[in-house]
């Protein structure tokens, strides 16, 4: 059993880039058998090269493939219908499936599915060999690995995994761990790169980010809603801040206060519009990697209201946290938060710039509601039947999708019927042209001038869903959703 420890693809890795240039550069590597297994991530893929350089014959379709097989709940036992194994359609090195376990040596077909996990096969030199050789580059999608980078109780950033590799020409057919597909007791383990590398000019003082956004003045403004760049991950536009959210350090700057002795810290925050600050008191739990796997850790603070700083040589689930803590236990509004640094008696403090940080916090959803729908002008109640006399009849919604915090992202009305039919009637996205404040509607007439014609006689549900532009710091959250049914026959 070895362990694979990714590295952060600061750009999306295309598969017809080749492995010496500067997008695979420090990929993490592991030794395998005919060869090397380098791997990055991002937040949305897991990134691989198999890179086979004891394959020195060019002869693509002649039967050469590999398989990789994920243990996705992580438990080393062979879970029929979950567990999965990647693999070439026969005599098609450019198409890669997936087939679920069945049991031991046991599969599905393969199954083409519609993601955006692919494959391609290279021939080429690479950082470890000069010799042109087999190499096929994979790109597989997180979520089909059932990984997630969203720090959460039940969310560890690794997978467990087993390769096999056949060369016809080659004359090799090799398995790493031995027989992985008949017992995952001994497969490796692949660490994935948790935090991207957030630029210095980007990060604030001493509470470098929230999540992966950076606190700088240049992402998050004076109202405390952010904006990334439209290259950044996660992409975010005038977005307030909620639910669970986690204060990360800047690593360099913390690094050197604890050269000045800091060891410990405290949290302030106050609502703009009030004077005294009030510490920010929570307890949480991180994983530490302790060299063959993750023990939970839990934080909490002391008498005097401060945590400890957190160690940069300790390898976390969640490097750098300074604090986590639930968005809910503050009001909506504009709050303010700054950090202080003390020596380890929670006491002494350690002097060092003052940070002031403003967030937007928001715990509430959007409204929605559907005010009525109406057939030839006349309001028809919840599960009522209404007979459409022509093709071209039909009804009128009037619905609303509203944000009182003005964090209003997206709203959809659509009609779903039958086995899982669905037709999208109206829609509306926030841009930044409308400014940093968007309150929907409560009142929206739709579709437009016309009617709602239904494709065939069914019980119809319309639904109103709404997001808000509210992030935890890793993607947008804050979502409402409501339905009427109504029963229309053509």
């Amino acid at each position: 059993m070895s362990y694979l420890r990714l590295t952060w693809a600061g750009v999306p890795i295309e598969l017809s880039d080749a492995v010496t240039s500067d997008a695979w550069t420090g990929a993490g590597q592991m030794k395998i058998p005919k060869g090397y297994l380098m791997a990055k991530n991002d937040d949305k893929f897991l990134y691989l090269a198999i890179d086979l350089v004891e394959d020195t014959t060019n002869d693509p379709g002649t039967g050469d493939y590999f398989w990789l097989t994920f243990d996705r709940n992580r438990n080393r036992v062979i879970n029929p219908g979950v567990d999965v194994n990647y693999g070439l359609y026969p005599n098609k090195p450019n198409k890669m499936g997936r087939q679920y376990y069945l049991g031991p040596g046991r599969w599905t077909g393969l199954i083409n599915e519609t993601t955006d996990s692919e494959c391609r096969i290279a021939f080429e030199p690479s950082p470890n060999s000069n010799t042109a050789h087999r190499i096929w580059k994979i790109r597989i999608e997180l979520s089909d690995l059932n990984v997630s980078l969203m720090p959460g109780l039940f969310r560890l950033p690794y997978t467990r995994f087993g390769i096999k590799v056949h060369s016809g020409a080659g004359g090799f057919d090799e398995n790493s761990p031995t027989n992985f597909y008949r017992t995952f007791l001994r497969l490796h383990t692949m660490l994935f790169a948790r935090k991207k590398v957030i630029p210095s000019a980007l990060q604030g003082t001493y509470i470098g980010s929230v999540g992966l956004i950076p606190t700088s003045n240049s992402v998050i403004g004076a109202d405390g809603k952010a904006t990334t760049a439209p290259s950044y991950h996660p992409r975010v536009i005038n977005a307030a801040f909620g639910n669970r959210l986690n204060f990360l350090g800047n690593r360099v700057n913390i690094a050197a206060a604890m050269v000045s002795g800091a060891r410990r810290h405290k949290i302030l925050y106050r609502k703009v519009g009030t004077s005294a600050w009030q510490p920010l008191l929570s307890s949480w739990s991180n994983y530490r990697w302790t060299g063959t796997t993750y023990a939970l850790e839990m934080t909490t603070f002391d008498s005097h209201d401060t945590y400890p700083l957190p160690n940069p040589a300790v390898d976390y689930s969640i490097d750098d946290l300074l604090i986590q803590f639930n968005s809910r236990n503050l009001e909506n509004g504009l709050h303010e938060f700054t950090i202080k640094l003390y020596r380890n008696d929670g006491v002494t403090q350690v002097n060092v710039p003052a940070q002031i940080l403003r967030l937007y916090i928001d715990n509430s959803v959007p409204q929605v509601a559907i005010n009525s729908i109406k057939h030839k002008g006349v309001k028809v109640g919840t599960c009522a039947i209404v007979n459409l006399d022509s093709p071209t009849d039909g009804v009128v919604i009037d619905y609303g999708a509203s944000d009182p915090e003005g964090n209003l992202r997206l709203y959809r009305l659509s009609a779903e019927w039958g086995d899982g039919n669905s037709k999208l009637i109206d829609y509306k996205n926030y841009e930044a042209s409308m400014g940093n404040v968007w309150m929907g509607n409560t009142g929206i007439i739709a579709p437009g001038g016309g009617v709602f014609t239904p494709v065939k006689t069914c019980a119809h549900a319309f639904c109103v869903r709404a997001w808000a532009r509210t992030t935890n710091g890793y993607s947008y959250v804050g979502y409402n959703v409501y339905r009427q049914f109504v029963t229309l026959i053509k």
